[in-house]
């Protein structure tokens, strides 16, 4: 099959004279199928040469015409211009046009009062939709095409009817950037409003209600022991550069009632905090980071001792530095459908340490292997664990956003959390729950002296890391 795209300024008369000859041959020809694209002629030179860049093409004129070589998404062979395409119908099907320039300037000026009216009617439509505008940075990481199908449904947003997906990559290429964007709006979700791609800072964040931040490559990898200090220097002081940008950019673009997730392996508690740091105008209860991955990751390794699904464990709680000095505590954690001398319906559970009696494991062998298990995911599939990453994202929100029960438990990164004062100035992993959108510390728990210990080291380990990315 043959698929030609015509595209140009809906005003040019040669484009006029090439969709005639196109509509002559798609109606002739069983094979042949053209697609026309019509350019408000103020909006003509920045599509061209965004579209030109964008396959590598070099092009001045109205009309644009390339042949796709696939359906859709493969690279088209450029034909060039009107001329260009009148030569390659008169070779291939021994078609010509002989329109007249009266036609020509007829059908230009058809083509181009269409075209205004459908932008009126695009404006119009628009002003009685209201979408929630979801920035997602490093929009070509792993994690994000697995994230995008669940984050445009109801049982994340179940307040909104359309949402604007805007996809950032600042150190990616359009071309992929473009890619990601046909695949999205190739899923037809009812959700979906429209998707945008940047690859400049400099347009990011506007309008923003939700801010995804998933910027694992500013850090070059894990934060690893073996690496020296000024190698550590200079992964933070990358981080500072690009949060300092990011904090000063949604502190004056994005809506005051936005809700910030930084993502990641590595440094994630530096970079929220970095990131606040910037804010003035926005409460900074609203930017978080997550521990949900930690969370289910020590979920699968007691469900294993156990014999129950991951799902059976829950209120499991990561104290600190999520991707530093954390401890996975679980002095709260329940276990359901434990096949043991007490049993009940589904909706029985009992506590792990009822059931559970080996403290020693708990405080040693189950920490690290906790602390390896997603290097031990990386290793087996060549890249992060992406999907779990998505997936803690996604519970984040649900929480958030009121899908779950108000006394679901989850841990999160938050900046100042209020115990004993041991935490000041940085963000530490902490319970919380979550009631009309708003967190609230959970202090139903027992700290005692050697949790504070480990909080105050965490706090310790945070101020380090800052001061060594403002060092000179």
């Amino acid at each position: 099959m043959a698929k030609f795209v015509l595209a140009g300024r809906a005003d040019c008369p040669h484009l006029a004279k090439a969709e005639l000859l196109a509509d002559a041959l798609q109606g002739s020809l069983p094979n042949f199928t053209v697609h026309k694209i019509f350019i408000r002629p103020e909006d003509w030179r920045e599509w061209l040469d965004s579209t030109c860049k964008r396959h590598g093409w070099k092009h001045d004129e109205s009309p644009l015409v390339w042949r796709e070589l696939v359906d859709r998404g493969g690279k088209g062979m450029l034909l060039g211009g009107f001329s260009d395409f009148l030569e390659h119908c008169q070779e291939y099907y021994s078609i010509s046009s002989d329109m007249t320039s009266e036609m020509m300037l007829s059908v230009a000026a058809e083509n181009l009062q269409t075209k205004l009216s459908q932008a009126v009617e695009e404006l119009r439509h628009a002003s009685f939709i209201k979408p929630l505008h979801i920035w997602i940075s490093s929009a070509l990481s792993p994690a994000c095409p697995l994230l995008i199908p669940n984050l445009l449904s109801a049982e994340v947003f179940p307040h909104d009817a359309a949402i604007s997906l805007h996809l950032l990559d600042v150190d990616g290429d359009e071309e992929g950037l473009e890619g990601l964007r046909m695949e999205t709006e190739d899923l037809a979700l009812p959700l979906l409003h429209q998707v945008k791609i940047y690859t400049d800072l400099e347009q990011a964040f506007h309008e923003a209600d939700v801010i995804l931040l998933l910027d694992e490559s500013l850090s070059d990898g894990n934060n690893t022991e073996n690496e020296s200090k000024e190698e550590k220097k200079k992964k933070i002081k990358n981080i500072s550069d690009r949060y300092r940008e990011y904090g000063q950019l949604i502190d004056s673009r994005a809506n005051k009632e936005v809700k910030v997730i930084v993502s990641g392996d590595s440094f994630v508690n530096l970079r929220c905090s970095l990131l606040v740091d910037y804010i003035h105008s926005i409460d900074r209860n609203q930017f978080v980071t997550m521990a949900t991955q930690l969370e289910n990751e020590a979920k699968a390794i007691i469900a294993k001792k156990l014999r129950v699904k991951p799902s059976d464990i829950t209120d499991v709680i990561v104290w600190g530095n999520i991707s530093g000095s954390f401890y996975i505590d679980m002095q709260r954690a329940k276990v359901f459908n434990y096949d043991g001398p007490i049993k009940g319906p589904a909706s029985f559970s009992q506590s792990l340490f009822d059931i559970f009696h080996d403290r020693k494991w708990l405080e040693t062998d189950f920490q690290y292997l906790v602390r390896c298990q997603r290097a031990a995911v990386a290793s087996k599939i060549c890249q992060a664990a992406s999907m779990s990453a998505a997936n803690g994202i996604l519970t984040v929100l649900q929480v958030w956003n009121g899908s779950c029960t108000p006394d679901k438990l989850i841990s999160l990164g938050v900046l100042g959390p209020g115990y004993d004062n041991l935490t000041d100035g940085v963000v530490l992993s902490v319970p919380v729950t979550f009631k009309d959108g708003k967190w609230s510390e959970l202090f139903d728990v027992t700290v005692g002296d050697e949790l504070k210990e480990r909080l105050q080291h965490s706090a310790d380990e945070l101020r380090q890391e800052k001061e060594l990315g403002s060092e000179s």
